[in-house]
């Protein structure tokens, strides 16, 4: 039989994300796995974006603020995983990468398999960033896909150490790197002493260590009144990215006695272009850090709030970059350790260029068969019997990957039924955004008296 693609046809790929850092990485990876390199023909690519409907789907100035991914937004459009599973079969993509959380990856591979699709697409999937947690969950969840793409060497030795270890097959596990590396690498200029805190919505948690790290930026931005201090920021209140923010900064900034000093400032944004004028990163365990250390630019990880799993930044452990703000306002600059940042994917070497010719060939070579074998994750009816069929009837499909009755009746058209729908939809989340940001803070502090 011929093989199911040639350079003559388009390749047709379908990117669908939850979150307005998923799309990014989800388009980028699209966009190094279709590119023409090692293993990979020149031809004709059509990329499509998907966005599934939930608490984080990207709002248009999210997106707008991702960068661009290569994709027009006469491109994108918001689905429901059954629309998305209905469309696949009528679009009939060659390639679809599912940059989800991971049950709503293991819910897709078990919605694709019940498609029985006999040209089926390659799926391929991984994680956005740095995986300091939930790594044999996540792993698990994301298992089934004929691609699990790994960011650096370390973490291919990790994925394939989880699957192993549980006798699940491991070849799907193939390293790449963060696909938004990029940028120009770091020059100093004269005149310009800039230092960025890359805030993250989830780390830390409490109000207590926020208004912490808050204080200590302000207190770094007064010592130091000549030092452009930003706040880069993932999102405005009221928006969700991947994580729950349920104590913005922009609150907390508000309550700084005597407000902040005037070269303290909040910016958004995309955070290459942030990066781009700064002369020192600091966070707490952002994907941030490995953007910054790729492009030369000196980083650190906090130390004051401990190294800790719930933190995330024990992932940094040996990379020399750990340090406090005390030992940054005294002018200490830390220096990453080479052998760390060799097995982290960061390729500030200049050999990120090739970074993706493995995962393009494995592509190719699939896309290059006759027909795939079923898609098979590891968990199934057999392996799983009180848990699989929980994950996938949150996104309505039942225990054998079918959509449940009623869930796959067509979306109602017409101008003014969807313009009432899409009303009623954005009421729901700014409901919730209010009760995640507003009721539910003021309910914790009312328990705690």
């Amino acid at each position: 039989m011929p093989p199911r693609t040639d350079k003559t046809t388009a390749l047709r790929v379908a990117v669908l994300a939850d979150s307005d850092t998923r799309w990014k990485w989800g388009a980028l990876t699209a966009r190094r796995l279709t590119a023409e390199g090692s293993g990979a023909p020149a031809r004709r690519v059509e990329i499509s974006g998907l966005l599934l409907r939930g608490r984080a789907t990207p709002t248009p100035r999210q997106l707008a603020e991702v960068g661009d991914v290569g994709i027009g937004s006469d491109r994108v459009r918001e689905v429901t995983a059954v629309e998305f599973l209905r469309t696949v079969r009528e679009e009939r993509y060659d390639v679809v990468v599912l940059a989800l959380v991971g049950g709503a990856v293991q819910a897709m591979l078990h919605g694709l398999a019940a498609l029985g699709l006999p040209d089926r697409p390659v799926v391929v999937t991984g994680y956005v960033g740095v995986v300091y947690e939930k790594l044999a969950d996540g792993l698990l969840l994301r298992h089934g896909a004929d691609v699990v793409l790994a960011n650096s060497r370390h973490d291919a030795e990790r994925f394939r150490a989880v699957y192993e270890g549980v006798g699940a097959d491991a070849s799907a596990v193939t390293e790449a790197a963060l696909p938004f590396l990029g940028g120009e690498p770091y020059r100093p200029r004269e005149g310009r002493d800039t230092v960025v805190f890359a805030a993250q919505p989830s780390v830390p948690a409490t109000r207590a260590e926020r208004t912490y790290l808050l204080r200590r930026l302000v207190e770094h931005a007064r010592l130091h009144p000549d030092r452009e201090v930003l706040l880069k920021l993932r999102s405005r209140p009221g928006e969700h990215t991947t994580h729950i923010e349920e104590l913005p900064y922009q609150r907390l900034v508000e309550r700084v006695p005597g407000g902040p000093p005037p070269n303290f400032r909040l910016v958004y944004g995309h955070m290459g272009e942030v990066l781009d004028r700064a002369d020192l990163l600091v966070t707490v365990s952002s994907t941030a850090a490995l953007e910054a250390l790729h492009r030369r630019v000196a980083t650190a990880v906090l130390t004051d709030l401990g190294v800790r799993e719930a933190l995330g930044n024990h992932h940094f452990i040996g990379s020399g970059l750990l340090t406090s703000w005390d030992h940054l306002d005294g002018g200490h600059r830390p220096e990453p350790d080479a052998t760390w940042l060799a097995g982290q994917g960061v390729a500030a070497d200049g050999t990120y260029a090739t970074a993706y010719d493995t995962a393009r060939a494995r592509v190719e070579t699939l896309l290059a068969a006759s027909r795939l074998p079923g898609l098979a994750p590891y968990y199934n009816p057999a392996t799983a019997p009180g848990y699989l069929p929980g994950i996938l009837a949150r996104h309505h499909l039942a225990p054998d990957g079918h959509p449940l009755p009623g869930a796959d009746r067509p979306r109602e058209t017409g101008r003014v039924r969807g313009a009432v729908r899409d009303a009623v939809r954005e009421a729901a989340r700014g409901a919730y955004r209010q009760g995640v940001q507003r009721v539910a803070p003021v309910i914790r502090r009312m328990g705690e008296l």
